[in-house]
């Protein structure tokens, strides 16, 4: 696992527990090399976000239990791949951003100004 920093140079800090989120599934948007989907921005989903994930063949509503994944509501904290976040930035619903609980990996797709223009 890379080193637990948020896009501001501190402490990554805990997204969500519940629902439990993360590439490791411990609560925060830590990443490494097999995470390909760099899930690294932790977002407040929205309906305007939930919808857009599902057009664009994302359903993150609908509960996966196989993966260990009980759907997502409007008002869930998540960490979200940053270039579905970007994607959804170009077409005017970014969900908000936690800063702090967002991981520097996250920079590598999405500009840090960007971010901040979203942060909740």
């Amino acid at each position: 696992m890379n080193e637990s920093v948020n896009v501001l140079g501190g402490p990554l800090a805990t997204c969500s527990t519940e629902p439990m989120t993360g590439w490791f599934r411990d609560g925060c948007c830590n990443t490494d090399d097999s995470d390909r989907g760099s899930h690294t921005i932790c977002v407040t989903v929205d309906e305007a976000f939930l919808t857009f994930s599902a057009n664009a063949g994302n359903d993150l509503s609908t509960p996966r239990p196989e993966f260990r994944f009980l759907g997502l509501s409007p008002g869930d904290r998540w960490c979200l791949c940053a270039a579905r976040w970007k994607q959804a930035w170009e077409e005017g619903c970014a969900p908000p951003v936690d800063l702090e609980a967002t991981h520097i990996r996250a920079l590598e797709i999405v500009d840090l100004e960007i971010l901040e223009l979203h942060s909740q």
